[in-house]
């Protein structure tokens, strides 16, 4: 069956092969440690879950929301983009709710980007900051995902070469899946290029609170004359747990805000409006539960570091996100990405994200998830020694023997 013109630009969703032999093999009985999706699995904050059971009582709420956010809700989002990076914001004009980051990005490609239309973007990176393009119609061109002085010498380079001129840079940090970090000396830098040469800079923050040293990760609107470049989108996905509630935001320029807001509402009518109030108390309530789930993340890559070091697999330390983003074992690297994640979960009943599904760059990694207990990657480390420990004698038909050894 011949496919329609825009899923033709899709490939195959590689996370979905993962998936498969995963349900195949939790079908069998098997348990596995699932440390694949970037699902967090702690629960919601009481107070934000009580609010919202508060006001679903309310049928005057069961109506049409509004597709821009409630006017409290993006009120909150600008407060707390004041406290939090001291970055002043008109709610009317510069504040958009989101049915999460990843509509947002994917409307936002919609509202800005006519065919042919080139954009940048980091590889590896998020599928959505890709794909949510091509969908629209746009050609990629790929910049390094490690901030320094390469990603700017690809900057020029796609000014000097694409034709047309790239109209939007996509920035992700702490990035999902590299778990880097970019410091405000970076975003000088990359705001100055943008204004230089009229190019939008489209920024995800969604993991802006989740970071383990002394300095928190700075936004992109800090930087003066950002604003007139820049929209940034964040999400209360991961700072205060609420995945399934699909509530973000896209803030900063009044003509990129504008024109998100002009799509989705002829797409959407909003989140329902008990979650808006919800996501409002959560903005405006207490942040000892932010902390809290900052820590609780820390100990967790500390506990993978610790216990992965020791089975035979060496896993560098992320400095920030829910994610660690790991070289293959170098007698498994000939494998590629997701063939490795297949071994994996067969002979260790762990379950990862291979790194191709972020783009080819990411193929000799994979990302794991800090998405299960203490107890459950400590369990996940002993399976792993176990696979180690027998793979030569197991695998020769799988690992050829001259990259083994």
């Amino acid at each position: 069956m011949e496919e329609f013109h825009k899923t033709r630009r899709l490939p195959p969703y590689v996370f979905e092969q993962v998936n498969k032999l995963k349900a195949a093999a939790r079908a069998q009985g098997a348990d596995i440690i699932d440390l694949g999706m970037g699902n967090p699995d702690l629960p919601t904050p009481p107070h934000i879950v009580e609010k919202l059971t508060e006001v679903v009582t309310d049928p005057r709420t069961h109506r049409y929301s509004a597709s821009k956010g409630i006017t409290g809700l993006r009120k909150a989002q600008a407060a707390y983009y004041e406290r939090r990076f001291g970055v002043k914001l008109n709610p009317n004009t510069q504040v958009i709710a989101t049915l999460g980051s990843k509509e947002g990005f994917a409307n936002m490609a919609q509202a800005i980007t006519a065919p042919g239309d080139v954009v940048l973007s980091p590889n590896p990176s998020y599928p959505i900051h890709t794909f949510g393009f091509l969908m629209a119609g746009a050609a990629i061109r790929s910049i390094p995902a490690k901030p320094g002085p390469e990603v700017f010498h690809a900057l020029e380079r796609a000014v000097i070469h694409s034709v047309p001129k790239p109209i939007a840079v996509i920035m992700c940090y702490p990035a999902n899946p590299t778990a880097y970090v970019a410091d405000l000396d970076f975003y000088k830098d990359v705001v100055a290029f943008a204004r230089k040469h009229d190019i939008f800079i489209l920024s995800d923050l969604a993991y802006s609170e989740i970071y383990f040293g002394d300095t928190p990760p700075p936004s992109m609107l800090q930087v003066p004359g950002a604003i007139e470049v820049t929209a940034e989108f964040t999400s209360l996905s991961k700072t205060f747990s609420m995945p399934g509630w699909r509530v973000g935001f896209a803030v900063g320029n009044e003509r990129l805000i504008a024109a998100l807001a002009r799509v989705k509402s002829y797409l959407d009518y909003g989140a329902f409006t008990p979650i808006q109030v919800a996501a409002t108390a959560a903005l405006n309530g207490p942040e000892d539960c932010i902390a809290e789930m900052r820590a609780t993340y820390k100990r967790r890559r500390d506990v993978l570091v610790e216990s992965f070091g020791r089975a035979g697999w060496e896993i560098p330390a992320p400095e920030a996100s829910m994610f660690a983003w790991v070289p293959i074992p170098e007698k498994f690297k000939a494998l590629g990405s997701l063939e490795f994640s297949k071994l994996l979960l067969e002979k260790a009943d762990i379950a990862v994200s291979p790194g191709i599904g972020f783009g080819e760059y990411g193929d000799e990694y994979v990302r794991i998830g800090l998405v299960e207990n203490e107890k459950r990657l400590r369990q996940a480390a002993r399976n792993l020694r176990r696979f180690l420990e027998t793979a030569d004698e197991t695998l020769h038909n799988v690992v050829p023997i001259s990259v083994s050894r």
